[in-house]
C-alpha cells in the first residue's frame, strides 16, 4: 500500500496539476507532472465513472496502479506531483502488462 504521505489528496493540488502544461500518454493511460518543494513525490489516481459505473471496480485499478508505484518509488525522481488518469478499462489486462506501460510512461517523461 502506498503511504498516505506520498498521496494527493486536496483538491485544490490535484486542479493545479492538471492546468499543468507537462503531460504524456501512454496506450490508456495520461500521466500530468507538477514540479513541488518536496524532497518526495506524491501521487493521485483518477478514474472516471466512463470506465466503470461500480466503485470496486474503479478501486481495484487504483490499487493495481498505487501497488505499481510503491514497488518503483525508489527509481522515482522526487520533488514531483504526478497523475495518472486511466482513459479506457484496463481491468481485463493482467499485472504485468500494466507495469510495462507504466514503466514506458515513466521513461517517456523522464521520471526514471
Amino acid at each position: 500500500m502506498l503511504l498516505q504521505k506520498y498521496r494527493l489528496k486536496k483538491s485544490g493540488d490535484i486542479k493545479g496539476i492538471l492546468k499543468s502544461v507537462r503531460s504524456f500518454r501512454e496506450g490508456f493511460l495520461i500521466l500530468k507532472i507538477k514540479n513541488n518543494d518536496l524532497n518526495f513525490s506524491r501521487f493521485a489516481f483518477l478514474i472516471s465513472l466512463k470506465i466503470s459505473k461500480k466503485a470496486t471496480i474503479r478501486n481495484r485499478l487504483k490499487r493495481k496502479l498505487r501497488e505499481i508505484i510503491r514497488l518503483n518509488l525508489e527509481r522515482i525522481k522526487s520533488g514531483v506531483d504526478v497523475i495518472l488518469i486511466v482513459i479506457s478499462d484496463f481491468s481485463a489486462k493482467n499485472n504485468k502488462e500494466i507495469e510495462e506501460l507504466v514503466n514506458k510512461l515513466f521513461i517517456k517523461s523522464k521520471l526514471w
